[in-house]
């Protein structure tokens, strides 16, 4: 039996990788295309690059510890099968078989030659305590080697990927903009966080325990062939065979987890994309849609889980049924030759064969074969890491084109003057090559002048500003900065010399104050405060009583555009530049900020270079020169007056505008009527809500504000997170009821699979026996009805094996797959406060995901089935061993508590420190993704090198974690093992004297010492998968706790409904005979992070059907609260909205509801799908007809330009649609509203990005878009160009 123990007892070392089979990792592709490409790998040595001197100590001692714990195995071979020799010989009484090398160290082995019984029993004595004494040395060994290199391992394994962590994404921030551009499938939330621990996984411990196995295949099978080479030369065909399997499985598996990891990458950044637009996903009903779109994504990865499965129990069926099967050959053979060499005529030294030499040969080949079997695990791991590392290191060994961190370039130590020149400039953009952007042109800037770009959306004014700021090359031409090329430039320098003002503001985690010193980061206080003030945003910040240092959260979210984009112009100002870019800087301010901003806009241009692009005339009329682009040339130049004269496209484009200032002075005279405390109490009351709204705006984000809705989120999650696990494992049973058939016959059949190591632990046991038998016949006989029953275990192992890997598995992908769809859509159904808690951002939420699920399989997957075998095997022992000899059985049991109490400290120690290394980890995903997501504006301002810090500081957070973890991992890993073989010594050496003294048989021994530690070695096993099975439980737990989570918001319980119909319809219905409409009742409302705080206080507005009413007011003053009560966003906390006299609340389903609803945000989200599908994401109930899409993009304007593009209305969009310009975006957004055909349309600054021509086309009166429906024509405009107000019907402020 003890070849069966030494063929298994390195399961407990299996890579704790296995469940990771699922999860993310870097490989792209797509479709076809994906399995027609070969998936890239790095050599292993390469997985070591960034090993240091001390760092080779370490490898290298590591490597001899493995090296002495590959010698424990052969050592207890040949100890076992001398004693196990003595056990026959002197029962036998006919002199001593062999000679002994192990036992007589110690006293034992004595050749006896016609010595009376009483002299066999005595030396029988001797030999069981030299036995005890070299397994306890052997214990010893294999504690402190295994301990060591374990540790040694993990430690190395940690120092180099946390320096590989540092380098990819400092590597990731020096790539060009056009390199992020053209990234598909760049899940940098998987890249960083599963692709990342595989690496670690495939050099840490697991390199250790392959080693250890290879070396101890190699002694093993030569101290077989040193033994008996002939009965070694019969059986060696196993280990080849067991090659061949494994290379076999291993490719095909290698090629199916590609796939798996391919599929789940895609599936992975549409989690991402979707999270990051959440608003659009649900105002447009979007949830199903993507949900079946993650769902697709997700059945290649399905269908190569099931091929897996299938090749995995192919394998381990193979391995099962040949070890029995040679087995039994060998002993059957062995037996002849055994015979053969018996006759007391041959001298000693002259047998070459005897029962010890038999056990050794046979014990050496199976061991060797099954440890063999145990590699393909660990190549698995190997073969991941080596995947995983091949996109990591693709992208550290590439040389940006444009590297924002490089020391090269020019440096001018008298200062950049500000001479700007566009010279014969052709470019296009690295993702869409077919497309010419700019065609030769030409723009000179003088020194200090402002220059504003004007023209059609798409016409390259952006463009210009990217190209300036080198963001990109362009691919013929110049651009000139004071007469030098900028490609001559240091790329750190130059842009240390420009400020942006984006028309998409972004602003990052941390403090007010924090992100207006982006600019400028060593800057004062004071200074903070100046540039704050001159963006007009002073006022609004120190209104909190935590004032500039008030945190906002991810992307800036709890801010109203207005107060975004004043705080990313007070970042642009504190930089003092020589060179300010405004790009639509002012666009999502109110009339009055950006008076006031504007003006602080045009003193800070004075004497420096301004380019402005912009469709406000305000902002372009002053300018030094305005430049008309028109299809990427410079067709018009000159001032607003020289260009109106000469009667051209600019003149045509602000005739078309009808633009005069009787706008201007209207909104004016607005602006000071709301001002005004003498006028009428109901302005007045608009007035004082309008300044709480806009003090509140920023006091909700106070940190020392109550808390109540976190604390209550948090409250009912911590306990999910540590929740009662056996309720966990029997939710996930009941959550896999459609695979309950395969689970069923799956267990049935671990079970089955645990009967058969005891049963052929009695076999050989009995094949022992037969050895001591007197005559050569009752050998024969009896170790050939053994070897046939061993031929029959073997046959219906690999069947059970075979049928229970395979089932388990299928359980496990579709249980996996499932839970990841349940998540996702759980995810998309949240109330959108949920989405503002930091720790739900995108990184955080796409980690978890992934992360999770990839764990959930290990909880009906090999953990599962390894621990119904454990179990069946460890009651069958007992059953076995007891009626044999209790106090026998019990002694093998000492050991058990010992054993099982190391495994048991160490899942419960893993499982604190898992909790704690999830959150460290998510935490650096987030800064990651938000890093990546932001590139653009990170690269703008210059932060690489301080986010590289963050991010440094951060993963060190995370080294501190891992290593809390595994500090207990040598030890524990290393007891389970050793405690083992300290079993056997004690065990046999006290059977020893048993069987001496005559109170039990040698093979009784055999089966009670094989049985039972067998079983005991397997429950240990079992007990090493708790760490995999328990964060499988953790995560299915985390999972549980999102898809358990009831939204705030949900439509309202039709039981409920009924009964309050009464007969003349819904009880909230008032005023039937009313005239129809939105109206607004006595609102009173707060965020629910910050219920003190009111927003609402007895808000009332009525709109009227058909009517076009504007909201105008101050930026933050409340105009898009309303707007999210309306998409029921949030809830009121008293009063009531009706539509058509219905309660939204009470009477309208969320659907129904936000049926109606048709909107167009200012900073519009579009999707990785064809401009088409973007098109007609606007109804996802049904599939739109192509025409009625190419209508819907004619009413936005947008048709010329979609089909000046190649691929037309296929052309497929990148991640957030920044292949296209701002304009082009939002003309899109609209064409998508329109084909939604909604009875109310909600416009938040739907024209901020467009062209004057655009603008009047697409929306001037949106009455006339659905000229033939029933509409309620509601446009609720929180607006801020004077020509939008005026179009309305009604005014609100």
């Amino acid at each position: 039996m003890q070849q069966n123990v030494m063929a298994d007892n390195v399961n407990d070392a299996q890579p704790q990788a296995q469940d990771d089979s699922t999860t993310n990792t870097t490989k792209t592709g797509k479709g076809k295309k994906a399995k027609k490409e070969a998936h890239p790998m790095v050599s292993y040595t390469q997985l070591f690059r960034y090993i240091k001197p001390w760092d080779y100590v370490l490898f290298v001692s590591a490597l001899i510890a493995a090296l002495l714990q590959s010698l424990v195995y052969p050592i207890a071979i040949v100890v076992y099968s001398e004693l196990v020799a003595m056990f026959i010989d002197r029962t036998l009484g006919q002199g001593t078989s062999s000679i002994t090398i192990g036992l007589s160290l110690f006293g034992g082995g004595k050749v006896l030659t016609n010595a009376t019984y009483e002299e066999n029993m005595e030396e029988l004595r001797k030999d069981s305590i030299s036995f005890g004494i070299l397994m306890t040395l052997n214990t010893l060994l294999m504690l402190f080697s295994g301990m060591y290199y374990v540790d040694a391992f993990n430690r190395l394994a940690l120092r180099l990927t946390v320096r590989m962590r540092r380098e990819f994404f400092k590597a990731t921030l020096r790539q060009e903009i056009g390199w992020h551009d053209m990234a598909k499938d760049q899940n940098f939330a998987v890249r960083i966080t599963d692709n990342m621990e595989k690496i670690r996984s495939g050099i840490a411990e697991n390199l250790g325990h392959y080693m250890e196995i290879l070396c101890e295949v190699l002694i093993s099978v030569v101290l077989s062939f040193v033994y008996g080479w002939k009965l070694a030369l019969s059986i060696v065909f196993y280990i080849p065979l067991t090659l061949v399997v494994n290379a076999a499985v291993a490719h095909y598996q290698g090629k199916l987890t590609a796939e798996e990891q391919s599929s789940y990458v895609r599936a992975s950044s549409v989690v991402e994309e979707v999270i990051g637009a959440i608003r659009t996903v649900v105002a447009f009903g979007g949830e199903k849609t993507e949900s079946v779109r993650y769902d697709n994504l997700l059945k290649p990865a399905l269908k190569a889980g099931k091929w897996k499965g299938a090749f995995s129990g192919l394998s381990d069926t193979v391995m099962k049924a040949m070890m029995f099967i040679t087995g039994a050959g060998a002993f059957w053979y062995g037996a002849n030759l055994i015979l053969f060499y018996r006759d007391p005529a041959i001298p000693i030294e002259d047998r070459e064969y005897t029962p010890a030499v038999v056990m050794i040969v046979i014990s050496g080949i199976i061991v060797s074969a099954n440890q063999i079997s145990r590699t393909s695990p660990f190549l698995e791991t190997f073969a991941m890491a080596r995947g995983s590392a091949a996109a990591i290191f693709e992208v550290i060994d590439r040389r940006s084109r444009i590297d924002p961190l490089s020391k090269a370039g020019k440096i001018l130590n008298y200062g950049l003057k500000g001479a700007v020149e566009f010279r014969d400039v052709f470019f296009r953009y690295p993702a869409r090559e077919d497309v010419i952007v700019l065609r030769g042109l030409n723009v000179i800037v003088e020194e200090g002048q402002t220059v504003a770009f004007v023209g059609p959306s798409g016409c390259g004014k952006s463009t210009c500003i990217q190209l300036l700021q080198r963001f990109y090359d362009p691919i013929f031409g110049q651009v000139l900065l004071d007469g030098e090329d900028v490609r001559k430039y240091n790329i750190q320098w130059l842009r240390s010399n420009i400020a942006v003002v984006g028309q998409e503001p972004v602003l990052f985690q941390g403090s007010i104050g924090e992100n207006i010193r982006h600019g400028k980061p060593e800057a004062t206080q004071k200074e903070v405060e100046d540039a704050a003030k001159a963006a007009n945003a002073h006022d609004f910040i120190v209104a909190l009583h935590k004032g500039y240092d008030t945190n906002i959260s991810e992307k800036g979210v709890q801010l109203s555009g207005g107060q975004r984009q004043r705080i990313a112009i007070a970042r642009a100002l504190i930089q003092q530049p020589k060179i300010l870019l405004l790009d639509e800087a002012t666009s999502a301010l109110d009339y009055h900020s950006e008076k006031l901003v504007q003006d602080a806009l045009d003193k800070a241009c004075k004497g420096r270079t301004t380019l402005v692009v912009s469709h406000r005339l305000s902002a372009i009329r002053h300018a030094h020169r305005i430049v008309y682009i028109e299809a990427g040339k410079a067709v018009e130049q000159g001032t607003h007056e020289e260009l109106m004269k000469m009667e051209g496209f600019y003149h045509k484009m602000v005739t078309v505008h009808s633009y005069d200032d009787s706008a201007e002075e209207l909104l004016n005279e607005m602006e000071e009527v709301a001002a005004s405390p003498k006028k009428e109490r109901k302005i007045s009351s608009y007035n004082m809500e309008a300044a709480s709204q806009e003090q509140f705006q920023m006091k909700r984000l106070n940190g020392d504000a109550p808390q109540n809705s976190t604390q209550e989120d948090v409250e009912t999650e911590d306990p999910a997170t540590s929740g009662n696990y056996i309720r966990t494992f029997f939710r996930i049973v009941v959550s896999a009821r459609p695979e309950w058939s395969f689970l069923i016959i799956g267990a049935i059949c671990a079970g089955i699979f645990g009967l058969t190591m005891p049963v052929f632990s009695i076999v050989l046991a009995e094949l022992y026996g037969s050895l001591a038998k007197p005559t050569d016949e009752e050998v024969l006989d009896q170790s050939s009805s053994m070897a046939i029953i061993s031929l029959v275990i073997g046959i219906a192992a690999g069947i059970v094996c075979f049928i229970q890997t395979f089932f388990f598995n299928l359980a496990g992908v579709w249980l996996t797959m499932r839970m990841r769809s349940k998540t996702f859509s759980s995810i998309m159904h949240q109330e959108m406060g949920w989405f503002d808690r930091k720790d739900n951002s995108i990184g955080a939420l796409s980690a978890r995901l992934s992360g999770d699920a990839a764990s959930v399989q290990g909880a009906i997957g090999f953990p599962l089935s390894n621990i119904i075998q454990a179990l069946t095997n460890f009651i069958c022992s007992i059953a076995i061993a007891f009626p044999y000899s209790w106090e026998l059985a019990l002694i093998c049991l000492s050991t058990a508590p010992f054993m099982i109490a190391s495994i048991v400290f160490e899942a419960r120690f893993g499982e604190k420190s898992a909790l704690k290394e999830k959150d460290v980890l998510e935490e650096t995903s987030r800064i990651a993704t938000e890093t990546i997501a932001q590139i653009r504006t990170v690269a703008g301002l210059r932060r690489e090198e301080a986010l590289i810090q963050i991010y440094d500081k951060e993963v060190e957070r995370y080294r501190v974690q891992i290593l809390h973890r595994l500090k207990w991992r040598g030890l524990v890993n290393s007891l389970g093992k050793s405690l083992m073989f300290f079993g056997y010594a004690v065990t046999l050496t006290y059977g020893g004297h048993m069987c001496a003294d005559g109170k039990i048989k040698f093979e009784t021994i055999m089966k009670i010492s094989n049985t039972m530690l067998y079983g005991l070695f397997i429950l240990a096993q079992s007990l090493a998968f708790t760490p995999a099975f328990n964060a499988a439980l953790l995560s299915a737990n985390r999972m549980y706790e999102i898809i358990d989570r009831k939204p705030q918001i949900q439509s309202p319980d039709p039981a409920i409904g009924s009964l309050l119909q009464n007969g003349n319809g819904s009880l909230h219905k008032t005023n039937v005979g009313a005239q129809q409409g939105v109206c607004y009742r006595g609102l009173q409302f707060a965020y629910p992070s910050r219920p003190h705080l009111k927003v609402l206080q007895d808000f009332n507005l009525d709109i009227q059907q058909g009517q076009t009413v504007a909201l105008v007011g101050a930026s933050g003053s409340g105009k898009s609260t309303c707007v999210q009560l309306l998409l029921r966003y949030y809830d009121p906390n008293e009063g009531k909205i009706l539509i058509d006299q219905e309660s939204i609340h009470q009477d309208m389903e969320l659907k129904t509801l936000r049926r109606r609803l048709g909107l167009v945000s200012q900073e519009p989200s579009l999707f990785e799908k064809s401009i088409a599908e973007n098109i007609g994401y606007g109804d996802t109930t049904r599939k739109i007809p192509m025409q009625q899409i190419i209508d819907a993009a004619k009413m936005a304007n947008a048709h010329e330009f979609i089909m000046s593009l190649p691929a037309q209305y296929d052309t497929v969009l990148g991640s957030k649609g920044t292949q296209l310009s701002g304009g082009q975006k939002q003309r899109i957004a609209i064409a998508r509203a329109m084909v939604r055909n909604p009875k109310i349309l909600l416009l938040d600054e739907a024209t901020s990005a467009l062209d004057f021509q655009s603008e009047r086309v697409s929306i001037y009166h949106p009455n006339n878009n659905f000229p033939d429906t029933f509409v309620l024509s509601l446009s609720l405009r929180w607006c801020n160009r004077p020509s939008i107000p005026l179009a309305a019907d009604a005014l609100a402020l």
